[in-house]
């Protein structure tokens, strides 16, 4: 079996979904800090960056696509299922985690958590708590809908990058509303080793 080379620190959110993702497919890789010798690979200078037998690949939900369309089973078990609506529904979720989520926590974790001098106005910081702690109900709306995962009864692609950004809001110091079906999914994704080691390891 090939060995893939994924770069990036392993504390990293982005990093760590991707190897979330090689090991829910059982694909074996190598993991090495980035460094500037790196560059050339991703012209945004950031990690993770995949390399797959000289293929490079960046953007984290991209990698973790391509690990499942290259290397993940077919059926209904596949992490990206392969019917064209079962399909759109995890890859939505996905990208709203990549866009409305992430651009909704930003300011509040970058000042809560990394405590970064540039994001310290109390009025921006209250803001992004608030819009924060709203993402997180609609998705504990989905939840309620669904019973048990982001797209539907079973888990896929998008409850890795969904779960790693629900545990950073858990584990922002912040007032959160009591959300029921968040707390459920965080306790059944605690079944799996990949958000054990990933995940739910004391790293926001």
């Amino acid at each position: 079996m090939r060995m893939l080379k994924i770069i990036g620190k392993d504390t990293s959110i982005n990093v760590r979904k991707v190897l979330w993702t090689c090991l829910e497919l059982g694909q074996p890789f190598e993991r090495e800090d980035w460094h500037e010798g790196h560059a050339g690979l991703n012209p945004n200078k950031l990690a993770p960056v995949l390399v797959d037998e000289g293929f490079v690949l960046w953007e984290s939900n991209t990698i973790c696509r391509y690990l499942c369309n290259r290397y993940g089973e077919q059926g209904a078990a596949a992490l990206l299922p392969p019917g064209v609506r079962d399909r759109a529904s995890v890859e939505q979720w996905m990208d709203w985690q990549a866009t409305d989520l992430n651009t909704a926590w930003r300011h509040a974790f970058m000042a809560l958590v990394r405590k970064h001098p540039a994001y310290q106005d109390p009025a921006q910081v209250e803001a992004s708590i608030a819009a924060w702690n709203r993402h997180i109900g609609i998705l504990d709306a989905q939840l309620r809908a669904t019973g048990a995962y982001a797209a539907g009864s079973a888990f896929t692609l998008a409850d890795v990058v969904l779960g790693l950004s629900v545990n950073r809001w858990m584990m922002t110091p912040m007032d959160k509303p009591d959300l029921r079906h968040v707390a459920a999914y965080v306790e059944r994704l605690g079944e799996r080793p990949g958000f054990r080691e990933f995940g739910r390891n004391g790293i926001a």
